[in-house]
């Protein structure tokens, strides 16, 4: 796997498309989350997008030596494009978890039949670090109506918790308004339990479950319409959920250059037990004519505190900054926690059909009060070299970031060629990533929203992911 050309800082490309049917867009890798242990990183990530939705399989990458070097496979069983059994049309969705309890890797993916309609919820093990995976057991199938959309998976990694090892996997039912459910796994992902709604069977999108030291799982979630983003959690294992709580309303400017960009959340946890979220918002920008990423912070998944800008440039810039990735160093919290977040941008908000897509990225080393400068990390590329889809130019719902070694690093979708054939593969920084030098910006908890800052979603309000 060579190096990023384009890339400012050294670039290691660990996920390509190998898939050959002609159904899909080659080459493509898009949408990539991470998961670090030890000294083990998974990297999953869709490869071969159908521009309808879903992919012809999931790639993954793993390091088990703290991302010196990678090794690819692609997932057993999941479609007829890989010839090994599986029998759906495509796979999307991938999501990563590691069962301390039982020493499994899992990587949990959404299986779809043509038409894009999420028949089923697929989990894939290994069971030797990350480099061999089983045929996918199944969480749970979808009936006559049904239509599942964005899973999640986490598992409770805390050995104080008393409910160690139990795996979490969360999705939405698009064919029942987008009702969200979650099962559980007590047996590193053998089996899954029923699926189980919220306390108040709400309904959203895009929940990314977080456990807590105590055991206590948060899921940080947006509503079925990406209008605000609310939470739910369990105190008992996952045996019950409770009702939803608002973390706060979103207000969201749609990117430029047709890119397909939602404000879905980002969580993680930190080993206080700190619970933090993220996303896309232009609430403090005047006319919404860009995205900020903003956080909010929780002790116990119930209050969250008021919604605060990550000061990566001033807001009299044009920058514009979505699809954001939130990683927090598990051996750090409260006041020393170190958070990393990367994140896409535009230098310019207004690009119209110049649009140039970079990467970037910033540190905290306070738990959120203070922020680095930004680092470039990666492009500028043409969006329309990303893959196309129904929704726009895809790069990915989301992208991830994880510490290992005491070091953060990322996962994010690159374009090297315009694409004839694509050329869009999943990258890491080689050497991980660091703050930019100089002095660390206060994080401007008292700034307030722009009056009538309003939300710029003409072409999102259908909602919205589809896959």
């Amino acid at each position: 796997m060579g190096s990023g050309g384009q890339a400012a800082v050294p670039l290691t490309r660990v996920i390509t498309d190998v898939f050959t049917n002609t159904t899909s867009q080659h080459a493509t890798a898009v949408e990539p989350d991470t998961f670090a242990f030890g000294d083990t990183m998974v990297v999953a990530a869709q490869v071969g997008r159908f521009f309808n939705g879903g992919a012809s399989g999931i790639g993954v990458a793993t390091s088990t030596d703290g991302g010196a070097s990678w090794t690819q496979s692609d997932l057993p069983g999941l479609t007829t494009h890989n010839g090994n059994g599986g029998v759906f049309d495509r796979v999307s969705d991938p999501a990563v978890a590691y069962d301390p309890a039982r020493d499994v890797w899992m990587v949990s993916s959404l299986a779809l039949t043509t038409g894009a309609v999420g028949r089923a919820i697929l989990i894939s093990r290994s069971t030797d670090g990350g480099l061999t995976w089983g045929l996918p057991v199944t969480v749970s199938t979808a009936g006559s109506g049904q239509n599942f959309d964005k899973n999640w998976t986490t598992c409770d990694t805390h050995p104080g918790s008393p409910f160690i090892g139990n795996c979490y996997t969360t999705w939405d039912d698009f064919g029942d308004l987008n009702r969200l459910y979650t099962s559980t796994s007590t047996d590193g992902g053998l089996t899954w339990g029923p699926r189980l709604p919220t306390g108040d069977a709400a309904t959203g999108l895009g929940g990314q479950p977080v456990v807590q030291p105590s055991g206590t799982v948060v899921v940080p979630v947006g509503d079925p319409f990406l209008r605000s983003i609310l939470a739910y959690r369990s105190i008992d294992g996952g045996a019950t959920w409770s009702s939803t709580v608002t973390v706060s309303p979103v207000s969201a400017h749609r990117p430029a250059g047709g890119l397909r960009s939602l404000p879905l959340p980002s969580a993680d946890v930190d080993a206080s037990g700190k619970v933090y979220v993220v996303w896309q918002d232009c609430r403090f920008r005047n006319g919404c004519q860009s995205n900020d990423i903003v956080m909010s912070t929780s002790a116990d998944g119930l209050g969250w505190s008021p919604v605060s800008r990550v000061p990566i440039d001033d807001t009299r810039t044009k920058v514009d900054h979505f699809i954001p990735g939130l990683g927090i160093d598990p051996a750090t919290s409260g006041s020393t926690a170190s958070l990393g977040l990367t994140y896409y941008f535009y230098e310019r908000s207004n690009c119209g059909k110049r649009c140039q897509l970079e990467v970037g990225y910033v540190q905290s080393n306070d738990g959120g009060a203070t922020w680095s400068s930004p680092s470039d990390v990666a492009g500028p590329f043409p969006v329309a070299w990303a893959a196309d889809t129904t929704q726009g130019r895809m790069v990915g719902d989301y992208i991830s970031t994880s510490w290992v070694g005491g070091k953060a690093t990322a996962a994010f979708a690159v374009a090297e060629s315009a694409p004839s054939p694509f050329d869009l593969g999943i990258y890491v920084p080689t050497d991980g990533l660091v703050p930019a030098s100089g002095a660390f910006v206060n994080t401007s908890k008292g700034e307030k929203p722009v009056p009538g800052a309003a939300s710029d979603r003409a072409a999102q309000t259908s909602a919205i992911s589809r896959r």
